[in-house]
């Protein structure tokens, strides 16, 4: 038996919400999915400067415990070497696909040892919201993701941008039927960030979103993150 999650969620469309149970088996990390080569390669770099060797190809699939995936507001982590990353999410349900945003958060000080090391060993908060791909397709470019972390007691603008600097849900899914993979249901596609403002670093709290400013929209979630002690 697969292990697998069940999620509370609400499904957004033009028509209106619905509360839907989505029950997740698989959860995939795309990684390095920069459509803006000049973009990526600040991301490789910002990493590099950490200790993370380059990828040797872009885009990378990664897996993840599907028991990773959370939709708790507060999350337990090794210390504090680790850091978010809001990112587009695309699911299939109903025969349609969604997107929603999640935060790829990450152990940075085991990330030089092995990327998929260094995501298994965080939960990935996910908002509970999702809207149809087909809805947001035609203005795809000016959907924006956004982050804030907290710094001495104040939210501080971490990450900020368009996914016009991504991969688009079709050129991702590309990627992954060339792997010979695909979109299913009851698996959880992450689809890649943009650069940290300011490098990347630790924070105590961590705020996504995805904003749509043509259809007047936004999904937002929100987590703090709280350091076990390391005792040996």
């Amino acid at each position: 038996m697969k292990p697998s999650i069940q999620i509370s969620a609400k499904l957004t469309s033009k028509d209106g919400s619905e509360e839907a149970t989505l029950t997740f088996d698989r959860a995939v990390v795309g990684g390095w999915t920069g459509r803006d080569k000049a973009a990526l390669q600040h991301h490789i770099d910002e990493l590099a400067k950490i200790g993370v060797q380059a990828p040797a190809k872009t885009p990378m699939f990664y897996r993840v415990g599907v028991s990773r995936l959370t939709g708790a507001q507060a999350i337990e982590v090794i210390g504090d070497g680790s850091s978010g990353e809001v990112e587009y999410t695309l699911i299939k349900h109903a025969g349609r696909i969604w997107v929603g945003a999640a935060s790829d958060h990450t152990d940075r000080v085991y990330e030089h040892m092995g990327i998929t090391v260094a995501k298994q060993l965080c939960d990935k908060p996910l908002a509970n919201e999702f809207w149809p791909l087909d809805e947001v397709e035609d203005h795809w470019d000016q959907i924006r993701i956004r982050a804030t972390i907290r710094e001495s007691g104040e939210d501080v603008v971490y990450q900020e941008g368009t996914v016009a600097g991504l991969l688009s849900p079709q050129e991702l899914l590309g990627h992954l039927r060339d792997e010979g993979d695909d979109l299913i249901e009851g698996t959880l596609l992450f689809g890649g960030t943009c650069g940290a403002i300011g490098g990347v670093r630790y924070s105590d709290r961590f705020t996504l979103e995805l904003a749509d400013p043509v259809l007047g929209r936004s999904i937002r979630h929100s987590y703090d993150v709280i350091p076990v002690p390391i005792k040996g």
